[in-house]
């Protein structure tokens, strides 16, 4: 048996149908090939699953895809703009946030929630918000350059 969903990801409205057991992850990276974002886990502990629901940042592997009937779902696809790279982006690319770039999709989509709710955050503040996304390459410290960069670039 067959749900129908219309999820909105990336601008783009998405009129299917989906096994009520589907993932948000799996949606998007089996029914929409949208495969920035990343299946890490399986377990929510990894944080590379992490899109913005309705603006905030979720790990898509905590919910069924007919859950986000009806709602907007941004992936790291939707981030830059005209191949224009987003500031986050940019800072990432700039200060070298990233090594073997697995967990960045979910980096960069938690740094834009951050920065949509705290234009300005100390690195404390982004420390804490990165909490719930792991780096196996890093010692963070780049990352967190990367979104104080990209905090600058955004608001001054």
């Amino acid at each position: 048996m067959k749900i129908p969903v219309t999820i909105t990801v990336n601008g783009k409205k998405h009129e299917t149908e989906v096994e009520p057991r589907t993932l948000l992850v799996h949606f998007l990276r089996e029914n929409l090939a949208m495969t920035g974002t990343h299946v890490g886990c399986d377990t929510s502990s990894c944080g590379a699953c992490t899109v913005l629901l309705d603006g905030k940042a979720l790990k898509s592997c905590t919910m069924l895809a007919i859950q986000a009937d009806g709602r907007e779902v941004t992936t790291i696809e939707g981030m830059a703009q005209d191949d224009k790279l987003h500031p986050i982006q940019q800072g990432f690319h700039e200060k070298h946030g990233l090594q073997c770039g697995f967990c960045t999709p979910g980096m960069v989509m938690t740094a834009a929630d951050l920065l949509a709710n705290n234009p300005k955050p100390s690195e404390t503040e982004i420390r804490h918000a990165l909490e719930g996304n792991f780096c196996r390459c890093t010692g963070y410290h780049n990352i967190v350059e990367s979104i104080q960069h990209a905090a600058h670039a955004m608001n001054g």
